[in-house]
């Protein structure tokens, strides 16, 4: 009753993912000895389901057990003195247990997928059971933990995001990723992340690929929170497993509309094996209830996100039926418009046909003379655009002659740039070393300062030592009667002398020596600033005539974009001439459609002509006329085209334009008035009139 009110503790705080089970409702263990004695051996649980319970038990409670040690020794959970809150180590427990399960669910999958592969001996379909709970599992492992990332359409909670990276850290994963790319079907990030899960359990690697991801925790942090599953040791711990399904052969199907909206629950089911326990003790009951009632929250949690997923998609279904509603309101009244417009739009092609008719006499009249003019003046116009065919080539030679100039032009002053801005850095450099140069200097001239003054010394102390020696002379010349006892201490005091003087020359040697080897470094320095110097005039003058050729190449910049500009300018007259080729386009569609219109009507006006011609075959014996017989006017001789049309004259038969057999009269054989050439319009008038008379 300790390990279940321990687990249904941090329950409590997620209520929303799955109901609770009150701790009240639970039975003691003496309650449920005394009712297990009571009840039948039939009314008590069934062998399979109580041992499976107590091996999930088991296995639950040493993983509970070593993940809080784990944790206590990170410093995940809070130690007695700890001033962490209840409700964060409940979190971090619940975590914990989260994990703990998902790690066991996974074992228990791996290894029912691989016996069942085993025994059935041939390659897997997508249809497989085991295999799909093997991957709705590993879905659950791979989102426990992840972190919502907002964006302008919403929040987004996908585990393809992480899978993405193995294509940047393992080069073998490009071939899954452009695949899983191209696949066309495939609508949302769930989908393509299951269809990367199958091509690469296919290809055999689906446990390096996670474990090159699990090597790279630094980049995982970016989609999953500290305590997820996979940036844990548990993650580790299933990567281990994974590499036992290289035994496996699959062949799978990629279908874009199951993978994106196949829900991933786990059946729990398939893990109910059939083997009878025969050690059903009384302590059983207890493990048995409380794993049973975890059994219940996991399915609880499971369905929770599954409705919440469900949810979300009703919504966006919703929202979408919306505005396509609005769409279908808005595109009937627009129907409604066009239906008017195209109304109005008939009447007024009708009237147009009608002027169309009555203009297009008058323009072949007009036409006529402007032929005449536009042969004479069509000999004049190809000479002229043989000259300007010839002038736009040479141009077109010119221009592209000039573009390459340009790119040139560019390339160069890029390099200038280039140039440029290493000669500053040298001058910047040049400058440096002559400071620090110059530093040395007055380093080197304070030495030599100091070396003089202490020349000056030497000197002056040989100087008294020379007069002192000069006055004991003296003395000894006048005192050399008294002195001769002495002569012994003068030979040493002349030694003593000589071996002084010996000294002061090694040190004016020394000093001489000391003083050359300064002088030289002088020189050497004098030349360093005079080359120092040269080098900056010659580089001064160098960046004088690169700022020469700038200008240069500014002006012939300036040049070319006014000839840009006259492109630009011919590009817009082009545009112009286009634009109305397009029109053109849309009236000889228009004439087209006329000419549709009017072929119809002149198959049903062929039809009638059929009828007419029989009756008037059997009451005057005439003969209709066919209309390829007749290729011009029969009175006025003009030519038919598309303006003129054919008209038959329903009296004679023969063929007249509209001009020629614009009467209509009443005839014998027709009910109404119908059309008849000029001279049948006579001749009928003239016997209407004879037999009135």
């Amino acid at each position: 009753m300790a390990a279940g009110e321990r687990r249904a503790a941090p329950a409590a705080g997620k209520e929303e993912d799955f109901e609770i089970i009150d701790k009240k409702q639970l039975p003691d263990a003496a309650e449920l000895r005394n009712e297990e004695k009571a009840k039948p051996e039939e009314a008590r649980w069934s062998a399979p389901i109580l041992s499976l319970a107590r091996k999930a038990s088991e296995n639950l409670a040493l993983g509970y057990g070593s993940a809080l040690k784990s944790a206590s020794l990170v410093g995940l959970v809070s130690k007695p003195g700890s001033s962490d809150s209840p409700a964060k180590t409940s979190t971090r427990c619940h975590t914990m247990e989260e994990r703990a399960n998902l790690m066991n669910m996974m074992k228990l999958s791996i290894k029912i997928l691989i016996q069942s592969a085993l025994s059935l001996g041939r390659t897997l379909d997508s249809d497989f059971p085991p295999l799909q709970q093997f991957f709705v599992v590993l879905e659950h492992c791979l989102k426990h933990g992840l972190k919502v990332k907002k964006s302008f359409i919403g929040q987004n909670k996908s585990f393809f995001g992480p899978l993405e990276l193995v294509e940047k850290l393992c080069p073998e994963a490009s071939d899954i990723a452009t695949s899983v790319k191209n696949l066309p079907e495939l609508k949302t990030a769930v989908g393509r992340g299951r269809a990367w899960l199958y091509l690469a359990l296919m290809q055999k690697k689906l446990a390096d690929y996670l474990k090159v991801l699990l090597d790279h925790k630094h980049l995982l942090s970016e989609f999953y929170e500290p305590d997820a599953l996979m940036m844990e040791e548990e993650g580790a711990v299933i990567v281990g497993l994974l590499v036992g399904l290289n035994v496996i052969d699959a062949n799978l199907c990629l279908k874009g509309e199951d993978l994106d909206s196949q829900v991933g629950v786990i059946d729990f089911s398939l893990y109910l094996k059939e083997t009878q326990d025969s050690d059903g003790k009384q302590d059983g009951g207890i493990t048995a209830v409380l794993d049973q009632k975890h059994y219940v929250e996991e399915l609880n949690r499971h369905l929770s996100c599954t409705v919440a997923d469900l949810q979300n998609k009703i919504d966006c279904l919703e929202k979408t039926n919306s505005k396509l509603q609005e769409e279908l309101a808005a595109a009937t009244d627009r129907i409604g418009s066009l239906q008017e417009e195209q109304q109005q739009l008939k009447q007024q092609n009708e009237l147009i046909r009608e002027r169309s008719e009555k203009s297009v006499e008058v323009t072949k009249e007009d036409t006529k003379v402007e032929l005449d003019t536009y042969k004479q003046s069509r000999q004049g116009l190809d000479e002229m655009y043989s000259d300007v065919w010839k002038q736009l080539k040479e141009e077109k030679k010119i221009r592209l002659e000039l573009e390459k100039e340009l790119e040139l032009q560019i390339g160069m002053k890029t390099e200038m740039e280039i140039a440029m801005k290493l000669l500053e850095k040298d001058t910047h450099e040049k400058q440096d070393t002559l400071v620090a140069l110059r530093q040395q200097l007055e380093e080197v001239k304070a030495i030599n300062l100091q070396m003089f003054h202490k020349s000056q010394n030497a000197e002056c102390s040989l100087q008294e030592k020379t007069e002192a020696i000069s006055s004991f002379e003296g003395k000894t010349n006048e005192m050399m009667s008294s002195m001769k006892q002495m002569e012994k201490r003068l030979q040493q005091a002349e030694k003593a002398r000589q071996a002084a003087e010996e000294r002061c020359n090694k040190m004016k040697q020394e000093l001489a020596g000391k003083l050359n080897s300064c002088r030289q470094q002088m020189a050497q320095l004098d030349s360093k600033c005079s080359t120092l110097e040269k080098e900056l005039k010659s580089e001064k003058e160098q960046r004088q005539t690169l700022q020469k050729e700038l200008h240069q190449e500014k002006d012939a910049t300036t040049l070319l974009k006014t000839e840009l500009q006259q492109m630009e300018g011919l590009k817009k007259e082009l545009r112009k001439l286009q634009d109305e080729k397009e029109q053109l386009k849309k009236v000889r569609e228009e004439q087209e459609q006329a000419l549709q219109e009017m072929g119809l009507h002149l198959s049903q006006s062929k039809l009638k002509m059929e009828d007419i011609k029989e009756v008037n075959k059997a009451l005057k014996g005439h003969t209709w006329l066919k209309d390829d017989e007749a290729t011009h006017c029969k009175q006025c001789k003009k030519e038919f085209s598309i303006s003129r049309r054919k008209h038959h004259c329903r009296n004679c038969g023969d063929i007249f334009c509209n001009t020629c057999s614009s009467n209509e009269l009443a005839l014998p054989s027709y009910p109404k008035p119908v059309r008849v050439c000029d001279n049948c319009h006579t001749l009928l008038l003239q016997q209407c009139s004879s037999n009135s008379s």
